[in-house]
């Protein structure tokens, strides 16, 4: 999830009417694509919009490695052009970019789960506001929310870009999309928890329930509603946390590709919306144990102690998205997503400790 930043200066826009005046094209350009791409992704469905994602970031990242190794043979091409583009226009983009398709499908998902509770599959346990494998098709409201939050979200990474807020904007823009959605709709921003503090998940383990909110149906729905019921234990998370990780980062090593391990996690997710039993989530530790594996090198580690830093960054990612996801995501009704609260708390720490030359390296802001 890059951070792009502009870099272009105030003046010389000021001073050139051309360049103003692309300027504003530029952002009408972006404005309707976001607008159409937050739309197409509450049609596809806001997990099978980012799988999408996932395939797309694979394609130009698997694109820069070959045109790297075209380059290095032949001269012929400036490395990291043509894969850029990919990863960055359509995977990281106004088409699949995840504050785009993924946001406008989340937000999407909460708006049908207050207007259309009937349109709730059967067999699905939570509550229809979290049912992000849905794909809505061509009901126009439903589209138009979709469009608007992928607005929204593009708005929210220009900005954060455009400031140099430390973090990934990209992500931060799926967290606050997400949250506004339960303000424009209607839900607790947080929820009240069930068990003996925020963080218990044991009222789910013991199948409490409660009475549902959404409109009225007479469902009654679990009291708490961990976002994945096979990885949320503390000790099962940093484990794949620490496996996951390392992978990401032996992948950065071998590659020098940040993103290529998320597309890979990102694409395994495939087989989670077809059905396939406890297919763990790991976009978020694939991506950080890369970034670990980078800030290692930029200390003049080698490549055995980066893989045990990515192993370490890998393993923390997935707590901290463990324990956003006990706060944000299992007491309220709709989906606030658990990787991407992860990425911004995480890179966030990495941005500042690198604004405060504690670390050599930022990894992927671009500071």
């Amino acid at each position: 999830m890059p951070t792009s930043r502009p870099t272009t200066s105030g003046g010389a826009r000021r001073s050139n009417g051309r360049a103003t005046g692309h300027g504003r094209h530029r952002f009408a350009l972006l404005l309707i694509a976001a607008l159409a791409g937050g739309a197409f992704g509450a049609a596809l469905g806001a997990l099978p919009a980012f799988i999408f994602t996932g395939f797309a970031v694979f394609l130009g990242e698997g694109v820069n490695i070959l045109q790297g190794e075209i380059t290095s043979n032949v001269g012929a091409i400036d490395t990291g052009t043509l894969g850029t583009g990919i990863t960055g226009t359509i995977g990281f983009g106004m088409v699949f970019g995840p504050h785009i398709a993924f946001a406008g499908g989340v937000a999407a998902t909460a708006y049908a789960g207050k207007k259309y509770p009937e349109m709730e599959p059967a067999g699905w346990d939570y509550h229809f506001g979290k049912d992000i494998l849905y794909a809505f098709g061509t009901k126009p409201d439903i589209l138009a929310v979709g469009g608007v939050f992928g607005v929204v979200g593009m708005l929210i990474t220009q900005i954060a870009g455009g400031i140099g807020f430390p973090t990934d904007g990209i992500a931060l823009s799926v967290f606050l999309t997400a949250m506004l959605a339960r303000v424009a709709f209607d839900y607790p921003l947080v929820g009240s928890a069930a068990g003996s503090s925020i963080l218990d998940m044991s009222p789910f383990e013991r199948e409490e329930e409660r009475a549902a909110t959404d409109g009225g149906t007479g469902k009654v729905r679990l009291a708490t509603e961990p976002w994945l019921p096979h990885q949320y234990k503390w000790s099962g998370v940093a484990a794949v946390g620490v496996v996951a990780g390392i992978l990401g980062g032996f992948i950065y090593v071998e590659t020098g590709s940040i993103f290529l391990g998320y597309a890979f996690s990102a694409m395994s997710l495939l087989f989670l919306n077809l059905g396939v039993e406890k297919i763990p989530v790991t976009h978020h530790i694939t991506l950080l144990g890369s970034v670990g594996a980078v800030i290692a090198g930029a200390m003049g580690a080698g490549p055995v102690v980066a893989l045990l830093a990515a192993g370490v960054f890998g393993a923390i990612s997935g707590l901290f998205g463990e324990a956003t996801q006990r706060i944000f995501y299992s007491h309220s009704g709709t989906h606030v997503d658990p990787p991407a609260m992860a990425i911004t708390l995480f890179m966030l720490i990495i941005g500042v400790l690198y604004l405060l030359n504690v670390i050599p390296s930022s990894g992927y802001l671009g500071l």
